[in-house]
């Protein structure tokens, strides 16, 4: 009976008691929502388009130095003679140039890469490329690299058709001038002279 009386004064007392409104449940603070990865959604956007393709196919590494007072010279088959010879002697004014001073190989080859594909996008034929012979023995160790590879770069781009150390006055043999294919709106230009019977003499 004591346990019937203790129950029922107790539902008694609680009579009067209001419920609590149940707030909706939040997380405690040391278990937070797994949340989305916005660098995580990035990188499988990247792996789904792909990685952006290096087009530039330039040697990297072999490359052996080239003495300051070393001539460059490369022609395709092809070229005239007599075209390569009035390049070699500067007689074509350069459109263009680059100047490779101070700068490293590998910062040198994209600049090179660029430089000729811009080129030739603008239609231009020739352009000049100053590789340095340099003044101090720090600067001649790197202007004899870049020398090096400015030969080998230029005989890996199908667009260059010839080039040839400078003539003095435009740097000697710390620059060279460079001949590039001609595009193929010149090439059309060109067509339209011929068929007119006003042509003038344009290098090929």
């Amino acid at each position: 009976m004591m346990a019937a009386d203790e129950d029922k004064n107790f539902l008694e007392e609680m009579a009067d008691v209001v419920p609590l409104k149940r707030e909706p449940r939040a997380a405690s603070p040391g278990r937070v929502p797994p949340q989305r990865d916005s660098s995580l959604d990035h990188r499988r956007q990247a792996a789904v388009q792909g990685k952006v393709v290096d087009r530039n196919q330039l040697s990297e590494d072999g490359i052996e130095p080239l003495d300051a007072w070393y001539v460059l010279e490369f022609k395709r088959a092809g070229v005239q003679n007599g075209v390569f010879r009035k390049l070699k002697q500067g007689r074509y004014e350069s459109e263009a140039r680059l100047d490779l001073h101070r700068m490293t190989a590998a910062v040198a080859r994209g600049e090179i890469f660029s430089f000729i594909e811009e080129s030739c996008l603008l239609g231009l034929r020739t352009v000049l490329i100053i590789h340095g012979k340099g003044q101090t023995k720090a600067e001649q160790e790197r202007s004899s690299l870049l020398k090096g590879c400015t030969d080998v770069w230029l005989r890996e781009l199908d667009t260059v058709q010839a080039f040839h150390s400078a003539q003095p006055r435009h740097g000697g043999t710390g620059a060279v001038y460079v001949l590039l294919r001609k595009s193929e709106e010149a090439k059309r230009q060109n067509r339209e002279r011929i068929s007119k019977g006003r042509v003038s003499y344009d290098p090929d």
